[in-house]
């Protein structure tokens, strides 16, 4: 596996974690300490604000997880790839994004710029 396909899994791992502590040890392993995430609906920084919006994310939708579709596409500390919020119970995607992260020296993420292509109601 590659540095950008492990950033990829450990950022997936970090999304669909289902309890607070759960998503402490998963956001802790994928990001640095001063990560920043930044898409339509939220910007943070660090280790509790990431905490904070993929526990609102898993609130607002629980029994979804976020599923890679399609392969990552890579080059230096950069990797883009798309994703469904897909739910456990019937299989509907009613979320769909893509988003770009930049890899820190370790290969965690230092940063990720996030869009959204599909939302309920939009």
């Amino acid at each position: 596996m590659t540095v950008h396909e492990d950033a990829v899994q450990r950022y997936f791992a970090a999304w669909n974690a289902d309890t607070a502590e759960e998503r402490a040890k998963a956001v802790a392993v994928a990001f640095t300490e001063d990560a920043t995430y930044t898409d339509p609906l939220a910007g943070v920084r660090g280790h509790d604000g990431l905490a904070a919006v993929i526990g609102g994310a898993r609130e607002q939708f629980p029994g979804f997880d976020f599923v890679p579709s399609g392969t990552p596409d890579a080059h230096h500390d950069l990797v883009r790839f798309t994703w469904d919020l897909v739910s456990r119970a019937d299989g509907s995607a009613p979320v769909a994004g893509f988003d770009v992260i930049t890899l820190a020296g370790d290969g965690r993420i230092s940063s990720v710029s996030g869009f959204l292509d599909r939302l309920p109601g939009a």
